[in-house]
């Protein structure tokens, strides 16, 4: 189990805020962002690992490839991986990609990879590898869709080197959360085919309007993130100029891309759009403070002090249903929450009364620590803490109320599952704030925002738990056509991470659940396939619980009576038994 308490980073090193004396009391306004360069510090120490730079080039080549290698090595040396470097597709085999825990695609163009090293590499990422893509690595790989998907976009065409206005969507993440509100870079802008903020987590994006050239209407992601057939895929658009590689700014992000790449650090990477901003690190309108202590707003950050007190969002009452969403950071064994639910008050005890908080603090009882709903629903501790960063890192948590079902998300995992069921309280009506819990306690927040019922959703990822706790399981990782799926332990494994797409299908691996050969009669095969559309691979959850299979009728069943580890599942007729019993993500 992750060790929770670490050493706590001090407030001056890697990706965390430095706030000085200076820092401006709430009620104020924020003082000017950061230099980048003064914020560009080692990371925490990681544990040692191996990553593989690939720089084949079919095509144009850039003359930075050198310094980008040189400059990898001594993020390596310097943050305890290390870098093997070559321009050899024969390091794509399966036994070899085995020993990396991530592959940098860096500036590669045109077709770098044979069909047999092409399937070494996704049957990697299908292990849960990770992928780093820098500049013309969406450059690459034109007619393999995969890779496509993979990158998240390919290259169309680019202006001339010039300065921009790169926008930090993201603050969080370890690739951007070292970084501004803005930053000011030279690089050569890429314009994409395609506008991946559907499928990937948007970290950054340009202004169009700071530069010449930009073609994708105003909406420029310049680099993402996302969860991708089993494994992790980080891209960022820049790194064409030799002088990229000695910025330190850009040093750090791309170390930010490894790490998560690599799995040393956790990032929400699902895709998002729809929120409002309640606080985006401007100015504080709409809020209030209840009772002693306070927050300082420095660097579009929040961070407690004193109390018990409730800085609380007095502009509006949020009824229905909602995903709220934030940003947050401990220093070391901080105390905080993040209430909902309360009516409004100048009395900070009355959210404590009337409403529910969602913990912050990695190291109190387990009702009362990160992730519970306090004093009434632990966290699940063994998801929690393979998805928690240390003290010194950020976190994301989406709070997520439906009806009177809470859902909390750590870093875009599942950690908790509540059903209010007090008369006295509801969660469909009533204030959002967060706590500042005393003298000590330093806890930070950032980029808190909303989305309300009405609003297109975000694809849903996670764990399908069934029958006994276990979950939906794709057998050894699998990603043939064909491949059993079954139920097995919980283990966090990519191939346990599913998602609830749009169109209905279930998918894992950058696959779809799959009835076989689009059968009806009770035990026919569920297995995983390549996505077609097709009504065998249609799903929709029900109210009783069972998750049915529209074509056919008929249910998702964990076959026999016993339920042990393998136990495959099939399609039967419903009748809502533990068996057929299901909680998607």
């Amino acid at each position: 189990m992750r060790t929770l308490l670490k050493t706590a980073l001090s407030l001056c090193a890697g990706a965390v805020l430095c706030l000085t004396p200076q820092a401006a009391a709430l009620p104020g306004t924020a003082p000017a962002a950061l230099d980048t360069a003064d914020r560009t510090a080692t990371a925490a120490a990681d544990p040692a690992y191996k990553i593989l730079v690939f720089s084949r080039t079919a095509g144009f080549r850039h003359s930075s490839i050198d310094e980008g290698v040189t400059a990898l090595r001594d993020l390596g040396a310097a943050n305890n991986f290390t870098v093997t470097a070559t321009e050899d597709p024969a390091a794509f085999t399966t036994a070899n990609l085995a020993q990396y825990r991530t592959v940098v695609f860096l500036s590669t163009t045109g077709d770098v990879l044979g069909p047999a090293q092409q399937t070494a590499f996704e049957q990697y990422l299908g292990t849960g590898g990770g992928y780093v893509g820098i500049h013309a690595a969406a450059d690459t790989e034109y007619d393999w869709p995969f890779y496509e998907g993979l990158a998240g976009a390919l290259f169309q065409s680019h202006p001339a080197i010039q300065p921009a206005t790169v926008e930090v969507e993201d603050r969080a993440h370890d690739a951007t959360a070292h970084l501004a509100g803005t930053w000011q870079r030279t690089d050569e802008w890429y314009n994409y085919r395609t506008n991946p903020r559907t499928t990937a987590h948007v970290l950054a994006s340009l202004d169009e309007s700071s530069y010449s050239g930009g073609s994708m209407s105003g909406d420029h992601p310049i680099a993402w993130c996302k969860d991708y057939a089993g494994g992790r895929a980080f891209y960022t658009g820049g790194g064409h100029t030799e002088e990229s590689y000695a910025d330190p700014a850009f040093r750090r992000h791309l170390l930010g891309g490894i790490r998560w790449a690599a799995g040393t650090t956790q990032a929400d990477c699902r895709p998002e759009t729809g929120y409002t901003p309640l606080f985006d690190g401007t100015g504080t309108t709409g809020w209030k403070q209840a009772g002693p202590g306070g927050f300082t707003l420095a660097d579009g950050t929040l961070t407690s002090h004193g109390g018990l007190g409730l800085f609380w969002y007095d502009a509006e009452e949020f009824t229905g249903d909602y995903s709220l969403k934030l940003d947050w950071r401990a220093s070391g064994d901080d105390n905080s929450g993040v209430f909902i639910g309360f009516p409004a008050s100048d009395d900070p005890w009355s959210a404590v009364d009337n409403g529910y908080e969602i913990q912050i603090d990695a190291t109190d009882a387990a009702d009362r620590t990160t992730g519970a709903v306090y004093g009434f629903r632990s966290a699940d501790l063994a998801a929690r803490d393979a998805a928690l960063n240390p003290p010194g890192e950020w976190n994301t948590y989406e709070i997520r109320v439906t009806g009177e079902r809470l859902e909390v998300f750590l870093n875009g995992r599942k950690i908790n599952d509540f059903t209010n069921t007090d008369p006295a309280r509801s969660l469909t009506q009533g204030h959002i704030g967060l706590q500042n819990h005393g003298d000590g306690d330093e806890v930070a927040f950032r980029n808190i925002r909303i989305k309300q019922a009405g609003t297109p959703s975000d694809p849903r990822t996670g764990e399908v738990r069934g029958v006994n706790g276990k979950c939906l399981d794709v057998d050894n990782a699998g990603t043939a056509d064909g491949t059993e799926v079954q139920i097995w332990t919980c283990n966090a494994s990519a191939a346990q991470r599913w998602t609830v797409a749009d169109d209905g299908s279930l998918r894992a691996l950058g696959k779809c659940l799959d009835v076989s050969g689009g059968g009806s009669a009770d035990g026919t095969r569920i297995q995983l396939w390549t996505c077609n559309g097709t009504g065998a691979q249609k799903w929709a959850a029900q109210a009783d619980g069972t998750v049915r299979n529209p074509q056919s009728g008929k249910c998702l069943d964990a076959s026999g009576g016993t339920w042990n580890d393998g136990t495959p599942v099939h399609l039967w007729s419903c009748h809502t038994g533990p068996n057929q019993k299901w909680t998607l993500p």
